[in-house]
C-alpha cells in the first residue's frame, strides 16, 4: 500500500473527489472573463470610441477614406474584449492546471498551479457555507463553480484565508453532487421574490440610462465634440427583459437544515448556509424597497466574506415575510445547535 512505501498515512486514507480534466480546463479559461467588466467595456467603447475614432485622421490610419473612423471605436471594443477574454483564460488556466481535490479525514485537500504549485487543506469543521457560482456563459453551456469558505485562516496559499475553489469549473450537476456530499442541502425550489419586484428593477435600470444619457449630454456640451449621448436610450427597449431576468434568478429556500439564498444573473451565485453556522439574521428595508412594501434577509455567518457584506441575502422579500423569514431561520439556528448538542451527549455515553 502506500502507506507502507513509506507515505503518511494520512495521504493512505484520502479519497480524490474531483480532478479538473483537459476539457475542464479550456471551459475555465473560456468563461472565467468577468461579465459585468466585459459589459462596462463594451458601454464605454461604444459610446466614446466613436467620437475617438472621428477625431483620428483615418486615412493614416485606414489608408482608404475618411468613412472608416465610424468602425474604430466597435473594432476597438471588440479587439478590448478578446484581449481581456484571452487574459483571463491564460491566468486560470495557468493557476488551476492540474486542480485535484480530496477527501481526508476531517478535512479536504487541494492541489494546483502550472508555474507555482499551490496546496492547501480545508478544515471541514470550520467550514461556514457553500457558494456555487456560474456567470451567464458558464450557464449557458452547463458548467458552475463551487467555493467553500471557512472561519479564520486556511493555511493554504500563504495567509489567504475565508474562501477557498473546492472546483474551479465542472458540469453543474457534478458541482451539486460535490456540494452535496459537504452539506447535504438536497435540490432546493426557491421562492421568489414577488413580481412587483420587476417595476423596482425596471425602474432602477431606465434611471440609469437616463442619468448616463444626461452626463454624456452634458461632457458633450462642455467639450464640443460628439459623444452620441443618446447612444445608452437605445437599450431603454430591453429594462423590461433586464428587470425579469433580474427577479428570476432571485429567491430563497429555507430547508430543514440549511437556508440558500440565490442572485445575480449575469454572475448568479448560489449560497448554502447550515443553520448552526448562522451568526446574526438581520432584516431591513432601503427607501426604493420601502415604497413597493419590500426587504431584505441578511444571513452572517463569521466567514472573511462577511466582513466585505458578501452574505447570504434573500433580497426584495415581501414586507410581510421579511419579519416571519428572520424569526424562522433564528429558531432554526437554536434547533441546529440543540440537536448537535444532543448528538455529541449520545456519543460521549
Amino acid at each position: 500500500s502506500r502507506a507502507e512505501d513509506g507515505e503518511p498515512a494520512a495521504e493512505a486514507d484520502s479519497e480524490t473527489l474531483f480532478e479538473i480534466s483537459d476539457r475542464e480546463l479550456g471551459v475555465l479559461a473560456l468563461v472565467s472573463a468577468d461579465i459585468q467588466l466585459v459589459s462596462i467595456l463594451f458601454v464605454v467603447g461604444s459610446v466614446f470610441l466613436p467620437t475617438l475614432g472621428s477625431l483620428t485622421d483615418s486615412e493614416w490610419l485606414f489608408g482608404l477614406d475618411q468613412g472608416l473612423g465610424g468602425l474604430f471605436g466597435p473594432l476597438a471594443t471588440l479587439a478590448g474584449i478578446v484581449a481581456l477574454g484571452v487574459a483571463y483564460g491564460v491566468i486560470n488556466a495557468t493557476l488551476y492546471y492540474g486542480f485535484t481535490l480530496s477527501r481526508a479525514p476531517g478535512e479536504l485537500r487541494y492541489e494546483r498551479g502550472l508555474l507555482q504549485r499551490y496546496s492547501g487543506t480545508i478544515p471541514l469543521s470550520k467550514v461556514q457555507s457553500l457558494t456555487i457560482t456560474e456567470n451567464v456563459l458558464a450557464r449557458a453551456l452547463g458548467y458552475a463553480s463551487l467555493e467553500i469558505e471557512t472561519a479564520g485562516q486556511s493555511g493554504g496559499e500563504g495567509n489567504q484565508g475565508g474562501s477557498q475553489s473546492a472546483v474551479p469549473v465542472a458540469r453543474r450537476d457534478r458541482v451539486f453532487e460535490l456540494a452535496n456530499s459537504i452539506e447535504p442541502v438536497g435540490d432546493p425550489s426557491f421562492e421568489r421574490p414577488p413580481k412587483r419586484a420587476r417595476q423596482r428593477y425596471a425602474a432602477r435600470y431606465a434611471g440609469a440610462l437616463g442619468i448616463l444619457a444626461s452626463l454624456l449630454l452634458v461632457l458633450q456640451t462642455a467639450i464640443g465634440g460628439s459623444l452620441y449621448w443618446w447612444a445608452p436610450l437605445i437599450a431603454l427597449p430591453l429594462v423590461p427583459l433586464a428587470a425579469h431576468l433580474q427577479w428570476k434568478h432571485r429567491g430563497y429556500y429555507v430547508g430543514e437544515d440549511h437556508v440558500v439564498t440565490r442572485n445575480g444573473f449575469w454572475v448568479q451565485r448560489l449560497k448554502v448556509v447550515p443553520y448552526y453556522r448562522v451568526q446574526t439574521v438581520l432584516s431591513s428595508e432601503t427607501v426604493f424597497q420601502r415604497r413597493r412594501r419590500l426587504g431584505t434577509v441578511t444571513i452572517d455567518t463569521a466567514g472573511a466574506r462577511s466582513i466585505v457584506g458578501d452574505d447570504a441575502k434573500a433580497v426584495d422579500v415581501d414586507a410581510e415575510t421579511t419579519e416571519r423569514l428572520r424569526e424562522r431561520v433564528a429558531d432554526s439556528l437554536y434547533e441546529s445547535l440543540w440537536r448537535r448538542r444532543e448528538r455529541e451527549t449520545d456519543g460521549q455515553r
